[in-house]
């Protein structure tokens, strides 16, 4: 529901290319184009959020996070929420992409759905 000013989709655009260069499942946490945090090859995906969120520490409030592949639960969501993130990007394609949509709404999340997937395995 919520959207993203244009300062915020740069940002998102930022990480999100970051984040297709990063084995997977790749997070990544940027700010000010700069990355904070990157959590790779986990065996899954709210793993990975926890790595890179203790990664960016404070500095993950206010920030992005990217992800290679969808979230299959909310609990990613809310992990980033918790930790100050602002906005998410990712590809989508879970069949319970509306769990984690209506997660981000609850918080207060930007989420942008791409569409497209960066897994590199």
């Amino acid at each position: 529901q919520k959207q993203p000013t244009p300062d915020q989709m740069a940002e998102l655009l930022f990480a999100w290319k970051v984040c297709k260069h990063v084995k997977s499942n790749a997070i990544v946490v940027t700010r000010d184009r700069t990355t904070l945090g990157v959590g790779a090859g986990q065996m899954n995906r709210v793993g990975a959020v926890n790595i890179a969120l203790e990664q960016a520490g404070e500095n993950s409030k206010n920030a992005i996070l990217a992800s290679d592949g969808f979230f299959p639960f909310d609990d990613s969501v809310r992990t980033a929420a918790k930790a100050g993130i602002e906005a998410i990007v990712q590809p989508g394609g879970s069949l319970r992409d509306q769990d984690s949509i209506q997660a981000a709404d609850e918080v207060g999340l930007i989420m942008v759905i791409t569409g497209m997937r960066h897994f590199l395995h």
